[in-house]
């Protein structure tokens, strides 16, 4: 039998699942591979888009791509879901590492972005 979690994946790449109808699973199995405790919290409501930690933990993670300085991919996937998917990103581990942190204090609004002279980049914003 294969692992649950690789079991999600492969449906939602076969589009048998969309990202967001697999969140509350990978959510339910990351819950129950890592229990932890955390005090429950809730939204402040400001919207502000400022980054850093607030009170509600985001949910998703918005992905642009830019090539030349034209955004070539804007992708919204679930916070469990990116976390998976960060392991297989071409970045250094000091960066995957600040990613996870910002992830895991309850930052939101833009927590990674990054420009060559031509242009291209990446730019990671939690929401």
């Amino acid at each position: 039998m294969t692992d649950p979690l690789d079991r999600v994946l492969e449906l939602v790449a076969s589009g048998r699942l969309t990202a967001d109808e697999a969140a509350p699973i990978l959510d339910a199995l990351e819950a129950k591979a890592a229990p932890r405790s955390e005090s429950a919290t809730t939204d402040s409501g400001s919207g502000d888009g400022v980054s850093g930690p607030t009170t509600a933990t985001a949910k998703y993670a918005r992905v642009e791509v830019r090539e030349k300085g034209r955004r070539i991919v804007d992708l919204r996937v679930p916070i469990s879901l990116g976390r998976f998917a960060l392991a297989r990103v071409p970045l250094s581990k000091e960066q995957i590492t600040e990613i996870e942190e910002a992830v895991v204090s309850g930052a939101r609004g833009p927590i990674f972005d990054v420009e060559d002279a031509d242009g291209d980049g990446v730019r990671i914003v939690l929401e």
